[in-house]
């Protein structure tokens, strides 16, 4: 894979890059594993906006991707690796020995023919899902269970990856992506490799068109807003707002702290992410 640059024979190509993968398959996805999904336009039940900047884009078909991986024992074979416009990863379609064909998480490096296997007791090697407890110390995983039993739920997107750092007791220490080291059952599954698609977060798209066909509007900013529609509103000319960066709620920005201090998941985080740093 790498980043395509191009000729700036129209203003919106100057500056507009683009990842070439030339394994991607060009078909379209199998019906059967392709469902609807019904736009809200950042609207909820009640018709009012809660999300802002959101409408529009081109027409989607869900993959139905298979997060649990609990066909143990039986092999699959790497059909295609195709794009999947609801993630930023690419996904395989596996087809396995007894017949039945599933979406996955395309880990990086796994190509077209190769064989993958999920359960206990498999080899350590890319695309195959195991317990935490098999898993070497240092190993990337990602697609991690929370629980055992349900859905991967972390770690799934472009070119992230998870290491296990140690085993105590009936846990491992497993640091994330965000720099959090946090506890995990050993019983809970995980695939063994880094997420594809790593240029992803290098993607420029070059002109607001493109933002449109994924769905985002554009984006008005709360100091150019009245008082009455954003707590930063208002003022004679370019002002600061008058107070701290706040989102439209008046929830504080930039640095505070939201997560609840009374979570259950608290307990098993050993170490919290780190803080970004403020540019002076």
């Amino acid at each position: 894979m790498s980043i395509k640059k191009y000729r700036a024979l129209l203003p919106s190509l100057r500056f507009k890059t683009s990842v070439v993968n030339k394994e991607l398959s060009k078909t379209k996805p199998l019906k059967s594993l392709t469902s609807t999904v019904r736009r809200t336009g950042g609207r909820n039940n009640q018709g009012r906006e809660v999300v802002s900047s959101r409408g529009g884009g081109s027409k989607r078909k869900y993959r139905v991707i298979d997060f649990k991986r609990s066909k143990y024992g039986i092999a699959a074979k790497v059909k295609s690796i195709e794009y999947d416009p609801f993630r930023s990863c690419w996904i395989n379609l596996l087809f396995y020995l007894d017949g039945e064909k599933r979406y996955i998480i395309a880990p990086q490096g796994l190509k077209v023919g190769d064989a993958v296997v999920s359960g206990p007791h498999v080899a350590i090697k890319e695309g195959n899902a195991m317990p935490l407890r098999e898993i070497p110390l240092g190993t990337e995983i990602h697609n991690i269970q929370a629980l055992p039993g349900k859905n991967g739920t972390l770690v799934r997107g472009a070119g992230c990856s998870a290491q296990i750092l140690a085993k105590e007791g009936k846990y491992a220490h497993i640091r994330l992506p965000s720099s959090e080291v946090k506890l995990f059952l050993l019983d809970c599954y995980a695939t063994i490799g880094t997420v594809s698609n790593p240029e992803h977060s290098s993607i420029s798209s070059g002109k607001a068109g493109r933002s449109r066909w994924l769905g985002r509007r554009p984006h008005t900013r709360g100091v150019a807003k009245n008082p009455v529609d954003h707590p930063m509103g208002g003022g004679e000319g370019k002002s600061s707002g008058g107070r701290h960066p706040c989102s439209p709620k008046g929830l504080p920005a930039k640095g505070y702290r939201t997560r609840k201090k009374n979570k259950p998941g608290s307990k098993f985080i050993i170490k919290r992410r780190k803080k970004k740093k403020r540019g002076g």
